[in-house]
């Protein structure tokens, strides 16, 4: 289902987006409506699938996770299915993606150190070959999406 959204809404998105603890008031303020306008459109948006909820952004390095990989698994045969099924009690898997092209999963990880993440690629293993990729620094990191321009 494509909605169509209008401009004011891409702008209650824009400020969700930079800060989803944002009181009506505000939002209202930067967009040019009332409160109870931003809260119907909110709601609106809320019912329709735009938005889909909101969440706490968790520094890992702060809470000792001081290591982030991405790491690329080419399944063996057969095990594609039970890796799916597996993989969503990883608590060290942040993102997960199926994709096309000779890697079937690519995982976005955070681990606490080296030895974690041997222990983790050990989990691995006996699914399909992993390659790992260490993450040195973030260029764009959770950027929001707009409306664009095409």
């Amino acid at each position: 289902m494509n909605i169509k959204i209008d401009d004011l809404n891409w702008s209650i998105l824009q400020c969700l987006q930079e800060n989803a603890r944002d009181s009506f008031a505000n939002i209202g303020r930067k967009v040019g409506l009332t409160p109870p306008a931003v809260a119907e459109r909110i709601k609106k948006m809320e019912d329709l699938g735009i938005l889909s909820g909101y969440k706490a952004v968790v520094s890992h390095a702060q809470t000792g996770y001081l290591l982030k990989a991405i790491i690329t698994l080419r399944a063996f045969m057969g095990k594609l299915k039970p890796f799916l099924e597996i993989v969503v009690s990883f608590d060290e898997v942040v993102n997960c993606y199926r994709i096309t092209g000779n890697e079937n999963i690519v995982m976005e990880v955070v681990l606490r150190d080296q030895s974690h993440l041997e222990q983790f690629i050990d989990k691995l293993i006996v699914y399909g070959e992993a390659r790992t990729h260490i993450v040195l620094s973030h260029v764009i990191s959770n950027a929001p999406i707009g409306k664009g321009n095409g």
